[in-house]
């Protein structure tokens, strides 16, 4: 992980934004992995963890059958695996159905609270949004999906879905997404595009992988990438790199912003340069 070199920056400021018309259909949490034949490796474990993580974007309770079909995982050990963490404080159960307690916050805060990138990002996604009055967030990869580790909003929400630390989205028709999945090494890269399911989340949305594959070309070439309403109708964003001194992209800065708001044109010609000048300030200082 880089190391911080410190540095003084702005401080933030914002404006409004408007919520779209439709929003996707919220993916399915992974079911737990499993690597038969491997005595290291703990199966109870990686349910407990299955099951927390199907609770994300879900602002109600849910009960052991919706646990159950969102996982994979029987219902009998679902229903384990909820006692375990009802037990250590991670889970409420109000009669069948369960909510995730603060508790589980625990869980991520070292992460957010010891990472450099993390620690570092936020005012620059500040000065961002004061300079072009829309949403700055940053994420990083994390298996098929991004996930949201800063996020700079003052403002009403943009998407249906209220988008926080934490919350993930596919990275197939992100901005962000195809930003980090451009800067994939080969390998990792083809393996992605042969497992991964491309649903349409809206008519704009690219199901089709050789198009994906030449899209993520030009990202690469570009050093930008903008996602035109194929995620949520209304929706446009427009996302960079953040490089370490090295060179390695470590993670991905976007803007989003109502489609009606603001043009594809206007993302390139006015916000693109706010954007790179912010992710190339925050990379200078992450060092190996």
């Amino acid at each position: 992980m880089a190391t911080v070199v410190a540095r003084g920056r702005r401080k933030n400021g914002s404006r409004g934004e408007t919520k779209p018309r439709s929003a996707p259909t919220e993916p399915p949490a992974s079911a737990a992995p499993a690597y038969p034949g491997d005595p290291n490796f703990m199966a109870s474990l990686a349910r407990g963890l299955a099951v927390i993580r199907a609770f994300s974007q879900s602002p109600q309770s849910q009960t052991i059958a919706q646990l159950s079909h969102k996982t994979g995982i029987p219902r009998a050990a679902v229903r384990r695996c909820l006692y375990t963490l009802a037990k250590l404080g991670y889970v409420t159960a109000n009669d069948r159905h369960f909510a995730l307690q603060p508790k589980v916050l625990t869980l991520g805060h070292a992460y957010l609270s010891s990472t450099p990138l993390v620690l570092s990002a936020q005012p620059f996604l500040d000065q961002v949004n004061e300079l072009v009055h829309e949403s700055c967030s940053m994420a990083i990869l994390d298996d098929e999906d991004i996930l949201y580790v800063a996020r700079s909003k003052k403002t009403t929400r943009i998407m249906s879905v209220d988008l926080r630390i934490g919350s993930r989205l596919p990275a197939y028709c992100s901005s962000m997404g195809r930003v980090l999945l451009a800067h994939l090494a080969p390998t990792e890269l083809e393996a992605y595009l042969a497992r991964v399911k491309l649903r349409p989340y809206t008519e704009r949305t690219v199901t089709s992988r050789e198009k994906l594959a030449q899209i993520l070309d030009d990202v690469r070439v570009n050093g930008y990438s903008i996602v035109d309403q194929e995620l949520e109708l209304g929706l446009r964003s427009i996302a960079v790199p953040v490089k370490d001194v090295h060179g390695n992209v470590v993670s991905a800065m976007n803007v989003g912003a109502q489609a009606a708001r603001v043009s594809v044109r206007e993302m390139e010609t006015r916000i693109l340069p706010h954007l790179r000048a912010a992710a190339c300030d925050l990379g200078s200082l992450l060092v190996a």
